[in-house]
């Protein structure tokens, strides 16, 4: 066998007699130290490096032995094991293991010294053989609080086991429980460059910033514990209650005030909209956001509960919601989620069983109506935040290192609420089925994000079906491959998707923001125009007006108009082909011709919008209701004509007809 030394510190530090001596000293001592009965090595010098030959004796095979030995060491019967292991050592004591373990049993026993005898034993038969450095080192640490002793024992480690990252992080782990943090940092971060993802390295690392009060490098080294470990194990469960424990520190402090405030006057600059940010404790929701555009107000007002847990993230939220809505805004790309009556009648219905269950149950009207009022908007809130929330998450994350144990804090505690919504066995009895599986869905992929940044899985605790935790990943991946490099607006189409998939698409309406104002304007202005038109009525003949008022009377007492039907079936096949836009201005047109009232016996009316064409009275009215049904529904009850039957009878035939 060969070993080989650089002669230096080291070698000097195992071999302490041969310091300051000659080559030829050195020479001697090795030889003398190495003969083995009647063999002797041969020590050689070249340059800086000292090299021994030995000529190892055939040694009869000694496993059977040694493995007895280990056995009982694990054991602790150290008694037993002694004895063996001495004789190992007599019959072949080339071998560093032997005196490893032997100097193992003799530190455990309390005998530092002669462990240390045994351990540079091992050392002068293998210089690298590492659990016996190692041990070295922690002797010198740990019983004879000699720092720069254990020091040359761990640093000659590393350099014999450059890439064994845990001897290295073992180091560092002992340093730190000697409080030489200083020390324990050097060969932790060392670690950290060989392996990264060593759960433990970094929970060490958690403590020390713990210890010098620096919470924030606390919290992310603990977070990446909790996200490298592999297993719930006392580990990762110590590492979860130092989690909270340095959250619950850092939430206490002015921080998160600090962050949303600065990033406040940012948005107020970018959006030029000053925003306002109070506390209320009447909101249904932790925090709300209110756009001055949809309240016709001059500010932005953001609303929250002041006792919610780490509330500063939740106002965060509501920023970084409207900082999207002012980049959509930038590209003429934002839009709205709105809901009619009519929506909410189809969600009424899909609920009957719901419903019936619950007055079965005597359950009072009014309480079943806010029950049912909840139930659609809570879904619909559903539908419209989650997916945003994950961008506005990642965002978050990203961008403000900062407020993370806030947002580790809120979004923990939100999971929480949503997994006692979904497993209670009381709501999961009153609740429609098929609601209470899609709100699951949506807190799933929640849930997904939550794991990904900060390691800890709630997903099973939401007792999902195959189907539902199958959908929620899909919903997910699909949001990956948009987060890196989201653009502006995309989260609405991610809104829409989830939405279809999911059969909730009946119950709101996506309108693009320019769209929806440039209706309003529109149905402002035609109320107006209606207003107008009440105005040059009034100062009608008496009997023009008298006389239209007594026919829609009539019509109201007759019954169904065959006319009026047939004559709506030919509005309905000419407008077919029209915009939107252009039906609008023919109802105008029609409307305004109206003022002095359509006689339903004359023949003679013209629009000029429809050229070419006489219309009789019946004929002009029928297409005085299409053009509104069709071009401006929302106010077609303004137009006044009791013509609704009529209309319901010539879109079946039209159809029909199809």
């Amino acid at each position: 066998m060969q070993i080989v030394y650089v002669k230096g510190d080291f070698l000097f530090t195992i071999f302490p007699e041969l310091a300051n001596s000659e080559d030829i000293k050195i020479i001697s001592v090795l030889e003398n130290y190495y003969t083995y009965n009647s063999i002797k090595p041969s020590v050689r010098i070249e340059a800086s490096l000292v090299i021994v030959d030995i000529d190892t004796p055939k040694i009869i095979s000694q496993e059977s032995d040694f493995s007895k030995v280990v056995s009982l060491c694990e054991k602790g019967n150290y008694g037993d094991a002694k004895p063996i292991l001495n004789k190992l050592i007599k019959d072949n004591p080339t071998n560093s293991e032997y005196h490893r373990i032997m100097g193992q049993i003799l530190s455990d026993e309390g005998d530092q010294n002669e462990a240390i005898n045994c351990l540079i034993d091992a050392l002068r038969w293998d210089s690298k053989n590492n659990w016996a450095l190692l041990m070295m080192g922690n002797i010198f640490a740990k019983f004879k609080n000699d720092i720069p002793t254990a020091m040359k024992y761990y640093d000659h480690a590393v350099l014999a086991n450059p890439n064994d990252f845990t001897s290295i992080y073992n180091i560092g782990a002992i340093l730190y429980k000697e409080g030489k943090y200083e020390e324990a940092k050097k060969y932790l971060w060392e670690s950290l460059k060989i392996n990264n993802t060593y759960p433990n390295t970094h929970h060490v690392l958690a403590l020390i910033a713990k210890s010098e009060n620096d919470l924030h490098s606390a919290f992310y080294n603990v977070i990446q514990t909790l996200i490298l470990s592999k297993q719930i194990n006392i580990l990762y469960e110590n590492s979860m209650k130092l989690a909270f424990e340095l959250t619950k520190q850092i939430i206490s402090t002015e921080d998160g005030k600090n962050i949303y405030r600065t990033f406040r006057k940012k948005l107020e600059l970018e959006g030029g909209t000053e925003i306002d940010i109070f506390k209320d404790n009447t909101i249904q929701t932790p925090a709300k956001i209110e756009f001055a555009e949809v309240y016709n107000r001059e500010k932005h007002t953001v609303r929250f509960k002041p006792d919610y847990p780490a509330v500063e993230h939740l106002i965060m939220h509501e920023l970084v919601h409207l900082k999207f809505v002012i980049e959509a805004r930038k590209e003429g790309l934002n839009m709205l989620f709105t809901s009619k009556s009519e929506q909410k009648t189809k969600f009424l219905k899909s609920i009957e069983l719901t419903i019936q269950k619950l007055k079965k149950m005597n359950v009072g009207e009014s309480e079943i109506t806010n029950y049912c009022n909840g139930l659609f908007s809570g879904i619909n809130l559903q539908v419209y935040n989650a997916p945003i929330d994950l961008f506005i998450e990642n965002y978050l994350y990203n961008e403000y290192a900062e407020l993370r144990p806030f947002q580790f804090f809120s979004i923990y505690n939100l999971l929480q609420e949503a997994l006692r919504t979904v497993t209670d066995r009381n709501i999961a009895e009153l609740s429609p089925n098929d609601i209470l599986s899609k709100n699951k869905i949506y807190n799933l992929v929640n849930a997904f994000q939550f794991r990904d940044l900060y390691g800890i899985d709630l997903i099973t605790e939401f007792k999902p079906t195959k189907v539902e935790l199958k959908q929620a990943k899909l919903f997910y991946d699909e949001f990956l491959e948009y987060k890196d490099d989201k653009q502006p607006a995309e989260e609405y189409e991610l809104v829409q998707h989830w939405a279809d998939d999911l059969n909730l698409n009946p119950y709101f309406t996506l309108i693009s923001e320019i769209e929806y104002n440039k209706n309003k304007k529109t149905e402002s202005s035609l109320l107006s125009f209606f207003e107008r038109l009440s105005t040059v009525k009034s100062e009608t003949p008496a009997d023009n007006e008298t006389e239209m008022q007594h026919f829609l009377e009539k019509q109201k007492e007759n019954g169904t108009n065959i006319d009026v039907v047939m004559f709506m079936v030919e509005a309905l096949e000419y407008f077919e082909s029209l915009s939107k836009d252009k039906i609008k201005e023919i109802a105008y047109e029609i409307a305004y011709k109206g003022t002095q009232g359509y006689d339903p016996n004359k023949i003679d009316y013209t629009i000029d919008l429809i050229p070419n064409k006489n219309f009789s009275g019946f004929q002009i009215l029928a297409y005085y209701y299409v053009s509104f049904a069709l071009g401006a529904p929302e106010i077609l009850m303004e137009v006044g004509l009791p013509y609704h039957e009529e209309y319901l009878l010539a879109k079946t035939m039209k159809n029909r007809s199809n």
